[in-house]
């Protein structure tokens, strides 16, 4: 075979779906070992994924009350952090006001206004601010209002921020006269909550937890070898090989013990050519006496000793049987009762089982 043909039969030779996993060949105690790692990784991730998870749900806690001389909750809630773009999206933190009127004067014109301003410096004039925040263009300043609150009902307002300072303003507004009410019969609490790391604990949970769901796939599939090993005994790489190879060598030789051969020669047949049949005696003629006489008087003829033509001596031939073995037969047409087996270089030897 030319260098062409081994590189053609080479390239021929379809690749294994399992080759990874024939290449790598564990024993028992690896097995083990692997499984109790993924065993141990499953709950690694797990226990990240739930102090991430933890992590992300944790509100951060403030709150404020009215102050006499604004008639208004304000309160610097300081850094809000987090991975979200300027604007309203899926990433914005949450933020709720629990307000509560705990002393309002009868009034039903009296409602409640909430906001919340993204600006560094809570002490200066947020008047500007405040109305920017009741058009509803910038996200960066949010608005909320209640008509008619109830005195010592609870009330939320949700909003969603962007990473920044803000700083909350709550407050009683008076829809007759269009001001700020400035009574202090009207005094309210706020307790806020804001979820900084929701968006970053909600990710590397999410995280860890497809990572512990890929480490019990691995456990389950380092269990199952496992168990299939116990099943099947506690053998070796060695002894697994050797065993392949004792059946390959098995497969491949005699499927059976030789069939019972001749007991005797081949019944005899005819050894020369047929003879011609002998055609129909014919009436012999009658012979004179004086010829008779004649012939009985003639000297009998000298016979002379012929030698034998030698015959060769016939050797013993092997002649074939099921199963790949062979019998010998002998000159005499006899076979022996012993079975043969042919060797790589032509000779044959007796079968030892």
């Amino acid at each position: 075979m030319t260098e062409e043909g081994v590189v053609a039969a080479s390239e021929e030779i379809p690749a294994d779906e399992d080759h990874d996993e024939v290449a790598e060949i564990l024993t028992l105690e690896q097995r083990q070992g692997e499984l109790k790692k993924s065993r141990w990784n499953v709950f690694l991730w797990l226990g990240i994924a739930v102090l991430m998870f933890t992590f992300a749900l944790f509100p951060m806690p403030f709150s404020a009350d009215s102050e006499g001389l604004t008639s208004s909750a304000q309160k610097d809630i300081g850094l809000v952090w987090g991975p979200s773009l300027p604007g309203d999206d899926l990433f914005d933190a949450p933020l709720h006001l629990d307000v509560t009127a705990t002393s309002l004067a009868p009034n039903p014109d009296i409602r409640i206004d909430a906001y919340l301003l993204k600006i560094n410096d809570c002490q200066q004039n947020l008047g500007d601010y405040t109305e920017e925040a009741e058009l509803g263009t910038n996200h960066a300043y949010q608005y909320r209002s209640l008509d008619k609150p109830i005195e010592g009902e609870e009330y939320t307002f949700k909003f969603s921020v962007d990473p920044g300072q803000y700083c909350m303003i709550v407050q009683y507004f008076d829809n007759a006269t269009n001001e700020v009410d400035q009574s202090s019969n009207n005094v309210l609490s706020v307790k806020g909550k804001v979820w900084p790391n929701q968006v970053i604990g909600g990710i590397f949970g999410i995280i860890c937890l497809s990572l512990s769901i890929f480490a019990f796939i691995g456990a389950q599939k380092h269990g199952a070898h496992v168990k299939q090993i116990l099943e099947n005994g506690d053998e070796s790489t060695e002894d697994t090989v050797l065993a392949s190879l004792t059946d390959a060598r098995v497969a491949a030789g005699p499927t059976g013990p030789p069939a019972d051969g001749p007991t005797g020669p081949p019944p005899a047949g005819p050894t020369g050519p047929p003879q011609p049949a002998e055609p129909p005696a014919a009436e012999i003629p009658a012979v004179e006496p004086a010829v008779i006489a004649a012939v009985e008087a003639a000297p009998e003829p000298v016979e002379t000793e012929t030698p034998a033509p030698s015959v060769a001596p016939q050797e013993a031939t092997f002649e074939p049987a099921e199963g790949g073995y062979f019998y010998k037969k002998l000159p005499d047409g006899s076979y022996e009762q012993t079975v043969y087996v042919q060797n790589s270089d032509g000779t044959y030897a007796p079968y030892e089982a």
